[in-house]
């Protein structure tokens, strides 16, 4: 098959997102399929790989790397005229929910190519939570919405889940990277008319990875290694982790993997337990959390899986977690759930895990965890394609 995957940012930037639909890309390729991507060009161009249909891109001011566009008419002849010499494409997989879910649901529409849409923001938590009239900001979306849907265009959204179900409803198919968003998104309508049961399809962790993991024996800390690895943003509540550890008495030493807005506030008020390295690549964020005893994720309501969640477990490192929400879709005895949002509460979820860490070193046991490999998830995919193909 031939899968064309319409993305927020280029699949060459930092982010979740784009780390799954690289995941995602590779192992389609693996098993021989054919993926194309569509995307806003880097800042410093289009790359060099007919994988990528670069479109002409603005910089996103506030954050480094991304870019965004205006979708028209111009874009769909790039694509159109980019496609061209490639075998037909079978599928659009929309992931995601501004200008590429613009033009993935108008290009799919012109052309009748069945429509995968998976869900990966909080646009009610993010978009809310920064921008100073969101309303404004929806009524812009609900402009490039009408223009993707034409006739087929209900009403201008007002809020979040408006503008989601407004494209969700023309999907052949919406899935969802976790139970407790798939939930969510059920109870405010941003189903698909065709399929109103969303699918639960969480990306997964690179088997290479795994199987380097696997066979790698877990080192022995005399004091627990943290780990936090994300964006430096006010939702990941990195500060507020911060003076949890402050707060905690037993020794730690904290490694913080990232970068953004937040990083001279961050630095300013860590101790000197706590190491900063910046903004690390995939396989290096994956080396922090596996050679971790414990990874903290401090955000609550936003996640939509939280991926460093899911690389953790899977690699047997315990989870301090803060939202509920994402704890129930954990194994049970993987991680250490805080019983509120204060540093209090953080200490003491730091300490306790602390104290219950595997303090020996030895083989990693994974068995029962096949199911995060990637290779599986891309099986699961393959067959939700093939069902939408054969519609």
């Amino acid at each position: 098959m031939h899968v064309l995957i319409f993305c927020e940012q280029h699949p060459h930037t930092l982010g979740g997102a784009q780390v799954s639909v690289n995941l995602q890309a590779e192992f389609l390729e693996r098993a021989g399929h054919r993926v194309t991507f569509v995307s806003p060009a880097l800042r410093t161009g289009p790359v060099d790989d007919e994988r990528y249909i670069d479109l002409p891109s603005h910089a996103v001011p506030t954050v480094a790397q991304y870019t965004w566009l205006w979708p028209n008419t111009k874009h769909l002849a790039q694509i159109h005229a980019s496609l061209a010499a490639m075998p037909p494409v079978d599928i659009i997989h929309v992931q995601s929910d501004f200008w590429g879910a613009a033009l993935g649901y108008r290009y799919a529409h012109e052309h009748d190519i069945p429509l995968i849409h998976t869900m990966h923001h909080r646009l009610d938590v993010g978009v809310d939570g920064s921008v100073p009239f969101p309303g404004v900001f929806y009524a812009m979306l609900g402009q490039w919405q009408k223009w993707s849907l034409g006739d087929r265009f209900g009403r201008r959204p007002r809020r979040a889940f408006d503008y989601l179900g407004g494209y969700a409803h023309h999907a052949d198919l919406v899935t969802a990277p976790s139970g407790h968003f798939a939930r969510l998104l059920a109870s405010k309508d941003v189903v698909s008319r065709r399929n109103p049961d969303i699918v639960v399809l969480p990306t997964g962790v690179n088997d290479d990875v795994l199987d380097t993991i696997v066979h790698t024996p877990r080192a022995h800390h005399d004091t627990a290694v943290v780990a936090w690895v994300g964006r430096f943003s006010p939702e990941k509540r990195l500060l507020e982790f911060l003076d949890g550890v402050a707060l905690a008495t037993e020794p730690l030493t904290v490694t913080i993997a990232g970068d953004g807005a937040l990083a001279a506030k961050a630095k300013a008020s860590a101790g000197k337990s706590v190491t900063f390295v910046g903004g690390v690549p995939y396989d290096r964020a994956i080396e922090i959390i596996a050679n971790a005893d414990i990874l903290v994720q401090s955000s609550n309501n936003f996640e939509t899986q939280g991926m460093t969640v899911t690389e953790a477990v899977s690699m047997g490192t315990h989870v301090v977690i803060v939202d509920a929400d994402v704890a129930s879709d954990l194994p049970a005895g993987s991680y250490t759930l805080t019983t509120d949002l204060s540093a209090d509460a953080m200490a003491t979820a730091l300490d306790e895990a602390a104290r219950g860490r595997v303090s020996i070193s030895g083989p990693r046991n994974l068995d029962h965890l096949t199911e995060f490999r990637q290779s599986r998830r891309t099986e699961q995919m393959v067959q939700l394609y093939k069902r939408l193909v054969s519609r």
